[in-house]
């Protein structure tokens, strides 16, 4: 198995304008199930069964997707709430540029590692590593600039990419880090 099929993306968070305003408690009777409680937290919260994702919509007509796990089912999403929102009568951009914000992604080296090793031969500057804390190590990479988070079990944690590719590359410099120090072979 090839390092690009091990990986398996758990999260895409994106962002996109639908509006200039959105009158949030006209769209919160209008998409049935909708959470608007503006006391507790500013925008509203409408979950989607297919694809499994959320949408927070805010009054600036700023619109975050989370839970989606292929940028097909953030784009899916998006365009349902865009066609809901048209329904009910609501103005919104038909085709809003999507950003993505952040690829959360695991990874499974299938192999034990030493952390403490780990962390005493990558060096300070881009380690972070304090067991009593967090059983993760934490280590930072510049380019692409994402964070992994390893564990002794041997599964990564990787966060911060914004294209799937950026995932390869993070996983090709861990493993060439890692072979250095001999924490794998």
């Amino acid at each position: 198995m090839t390092d690009e099929e091990n990986i398996a993306i758990e999260n895409i968070v994106a962002s996109t304008s639908l509006a200039e305003k959105l009158d949030l408690s006209k769209i919160a009777l209008a998409l049935e199930g909708s959470e608007y409680e503006p006391e507790q937290f500013p925008g509203l919260i409408y979950r989607l069964q297919e694809p499994k994702t959320a949408v927070l919509i805010f009054r600036s007509g700023k619109v975050n997707c989370t839970g989606a796990k292929t940028i097909d089912a953030v784009n899916k999403t998006i365009n349902t709430i865009v066609e809901k929102l048209k329904k009910a009568g609501v103005q919104v951009n038909s085709n809003p540029d999507i950003v993505v914000q952040n690829i959360v992604a695991v990874y499974d080296l299938h192999m034990q590692l030493n952390l403490t090793n780990i962390a005493m031969s990558l060096g300070l500057e881009n380690v972070e590593y304090e067991p009593e804390q967090f059983p993760g190590l934490v280590y930072r990479i510049e380019e692409p600039k994402v964070v992994l988070l390893l564990f002794g079990s041997g599964k990564v944690v990787c966060t911060g990419a914004k294209e799937k590719g950026e995932i390869s590359q993070a996983v090709k410099i861990l493993r060439k880090d890692l072979e250095k120090i001999t924490a794998i072979k």
